[in-house]
């Protein structure tokens, strides 16, 4: 499935996204086996903690898998793709801490913004590139402007620009920056799991309240942009892998 799961200590559990021969892009079925994992991590009372990461030394996430998308013609539906989402189509209380390293681009974004906390590494390359590509990032069209503001989010994400982790801690994009982000992420999810779970979890509940009501008001909205991408002539041009497709800087 190219995602790993398991415990690790005092209730923290490890998630890793397993494709480092592909940047850790997700396809379909790891996307899938994010959603089970969140929904198995929401009901298991041994979970108080989880850390995501991704395998290799290139990429935390280096988004979707945009080959997966030109041999099937599509993309992943969008309530497959909610549910990959912490928290967004799975409702979960448990703390969620991403390492960040190397390239955090396009969905491996997605994903570290609705985490709880992004601790990333010194050097790397973090934005969202789909305008290049035809596509969007609609639930962190929602997400993002409660994080940078307005301006910031429309200047990520329709420039398409990205940018060094410095400024991800400037804007706000990232809680820390650090040498080593496993290694800081190890330590704060032992903190968080030192305290009571059930204390953590309704605090996480009750300050994302917000957040998750806006996903879940405008998840119409985000399907329908979907659709009106599927329909577009630069999607297209990008899955049918025509030349000049698909803009890379």
């Amino acid at each position: 499935m190219g995602i790993d799961y398991r415990p690790l200590e005092g209730g923290i559990h490890e998630i890793v996204i397993n494709r480092p021969e592909r940047m850790n892009a997700l396809d379909v079925p790891a996307k899938r086996e994010l959603g089970r994992i969140w929904r198995d991590a929401a009901r298991d009372p041994a979970v108080s903690v989880l850390v995501l990461r991704g395998a290799g030394e290139k990429a935390f996430c280096a988004g979707s898998d945009i080959k997966e998308m030109q041999a099937t013609g599509t993309m992943v539906d969008t309530r497959t793709l909610m549910e990959a989402i912490p928290g967004i189509g799975v409702e979960l209380h448990k703390p969620v801490v991403a390492a960040l390293h190397g390239f955090t681009i396009g969905m491996g974004l997605t994903l570290a913004i609705h985490a709880d906390f992004r601790i990333a590494a010194e050097t790397g390359k973090l934005g969202f590139p789909e305008v290049q590509h035809g596509m969007l990032s609609g639930v962190s069209a929602v997400t993002l402007p409660g994080l940078v503001g307005e301006p910031r989010a429309l200047d990520l994400m329709l420039t398409a620009r990205l940018i060094e982790p410095r400024e991800a801690l400037r804007i706000g994009l990232v809680d820390e920056v650090v040498p080593d982000s496993l290694a800081a992420a190890m330590a704060l999810a032992r903190r968080i799991a030192s305290n009571s779970a059930a204390a953590v979890a309704q605090t996480k509940r009750l300050i994302l309240l917000e957040r998750r009501r806006r996903a879940r008001d405008h998840a119409a909205a985000i399907d329908d942009a979907r659709l009106a991408i599927l329909e577009s002539k630069e999607f297209g041009d990008v899955v049918a892998h025509k030349p000049g497709a698909g803009r890379i800087r």
